[in-house]
């Protein structure tokens, strides 16, 4: 059986009811890490390494719009 995923919203969300849009992530499950939309619930998986990789790129600016 899999391990199902326990998500938490970040600190720096401003959720409100009226506009529920926030990403949650879940790290629970050994070598995996899900993101979920919290207003349609949307998840998507990724490998402990992709997401380390994403995270590195986004602390360098990689995905800065204004670049």
């Amino acid at each position: 059986m899999d391990a199902e995923f326990v998500f938490r919203t970040s600190t720096a969300c401003q959720y409100n009811n009226k506009d529920p849009r926030c990403v949650e992530i879940a790290t629970n499950v050994p070598g995996k890490v899900a993101v979920r939309n919290s207003a349609t619930g949307e998840t998507v998986e990724f490998t402990a390494v992709e997401w380390t990789d994403f995270l590195s790129g986004a602390k360098l600016g990689e995905f800065d719009v204004t670049a």
